[in-house]
């Protein structure tokens, strides 16, 4: 009796493959061969789904991001549960930071995958800051993209450069220890600041 062809579960193995692949390689030094391989599918049907290797990274990048977004909270109001949540992710999927400097890297930001459901993540991120300042929980002087820049800098940037992390911490690279000093800084950095003016950009 032949096998019954589950269009879906082959998809979800190309994505699984091609998320390990892109991670490792990037765009240009990912193989559709291997790929194909690792994913027990056929090379020409994964063309056929996704289109070329760049429309499959989109398409990867795109996924990836939807499974971020679902397993992160975006109420900043309760800032540590924000925090938590950020650093475990993305300790527990470092392909997302990886495909996200590969596309950084191969695509830059001119050609970068602006997706109506990125885009609008980002604008929800945007929103949730913008409402906990008008209630007075994060400091109204910083707009809200920057609040979300350099959150993400301090939660991403030890994690995306491993090995600078190493060389700058030492013997205080403990994660948990990571994890309270970063909440500590993120604290700082958002708190309110009565009076506060904005920096002059000309300065």
């Amino acid at each position: 009796m032949a096998a019954v062809r589950d269009p879906e579960a082959t998809k979800a193995r190309i994505f699984a493959a091609a998320t390990d692949e892109f991670a490792a390689h990037g765009i240009a030094g990912a193989r559709v061969d291997r790929i194909a391989r690792n994913a027990k599918a056929n090379k020409q049907l994964i063309y056929a789904y996704f289109g070329d290797k760049e429309l499959l990274f989109r398409q990867v990048l795109e996924k990836t991001m939807l499974d971020v977004a679902a397993s992160v909270t975006t109420d900043i109001e309760d800032l540590d549960t924000w925090i938590d949540q950020h650093l475990d992710y993305h300790r527990e999927h470092p392909e997302l930071l990886r495909l996200l400097m590969w596309e950084a890297l191969e695509l830059g930001a001119e050609n970068a995958s602006a997706g109506e459901l990125r885009c609008g993540r980002y604008l929800e991120k945007r929103t949730k800051v913008e409402v906990a300042q008008e209630k007075g929980l994060i400091r109204k002087d910083m707009p809200s993209g920057h609040v979300i820049m350099l959150l993400m800098s301090m939660i991403n940037y030890p994690l995306a450069v491993p090995q600078v992390a190493e060389f700058s911490l030492g013997e205080h690279s403990d994660p948990e220890l990571v994890r309270k000093w970063t909440k500590d800084a993120i604290r700082r950095v958002v708190a309110p600041q009565p009076d506060a003016a904005a920096p002059d950009a000309s300065s």
